[in-house]
C-alpha cells in the first residue's frame, strides 16, 4: 500500500512494460518502483530533490532516472499509454480555455517619451544649426 500521491500495484502493473530495462554496464539500477514514487512526489510538491524523502531513496538516483527518461523518450510513451488508456474509458475531458486576462502595464513601462509620436507630433525638434558666415559677406571683409 503505497502513500498519497503513489502509484498502485495495479497502475505499476500496467507501466510496468514501457520502462526501460535496467542493465548494461554498472551497477544495476535501483527499484522502478520507488524511484517512479519519488519522481512524481518531486513533481506533484515542486520541492527541491534535496528534500525528498528517503523512502524514495537518494535524490540524485531519482533526478538522473527523470532526465535519462526525458532524453529516451519514456516519459512521452508513458504519457501517450495514459492518455489513450484514460480516453478509451472517458475519463478525459478535452477542453480548451482560454484566459482573456488584460493586463494594463504602467506608463513608464512602455519606454516612450510622454507626449512623443503617438500624440502626433514629432519627439524632437530638428536642431536648425547656423548658417556658416563667408569673410565676403558682412561688414568688414575686404
Amino acid at each position: 500500500m503505497g502513500g498519497r500521491g503513489e502509484l498502485t500495484d495495479a497502475a505499476r502493473a500496467e507501466l510496468a512494460p514501457l520502462l526501460p530495462q535496467g542493465g548494461g554496464r554498472g551497477k544495476p539500477w535501483a527499484d522502478h518502483r520507488r524511484v517512479l514514487d519519488g519522481i512524481l512526489w518531486k513533481l506533484r510538491t515542486g520541492a527541491p530533490w534535496r528534500d525528498l524523502p528517503e523512502r524514495y531513496g537518494p535524490w540524485s538516483t531519482c533526478h538522473a532516472r527523470l532526465v535519462r527518461w526525458q532524453r529516451d523518450g519514456t516519459w512521452d510513451r508513458l504519457l501517450t499509454h495514459v492518455q489513450t488508456k484514460s480516453d478509451a474509458v472517458g475519463e478525459v475531458i478535452w477542453e480548451v480555455r482560454i484566459d482573456s486576462t488584460v493586463l494594463r502595464a504602467h506608463q513608464h513601462a512602455a519606454g516612450a517619451r510622454k507626449g512623443g509620436a503617438a500624440w502626433g507630433r514629432p519627439t524632437r525638434r530638428p536642431l536648425r544649426s547656423p548658417r556658416p558666415k563667408r569673410r565676403s559677406d558682412g561688414v568688414g571683409a575686404g
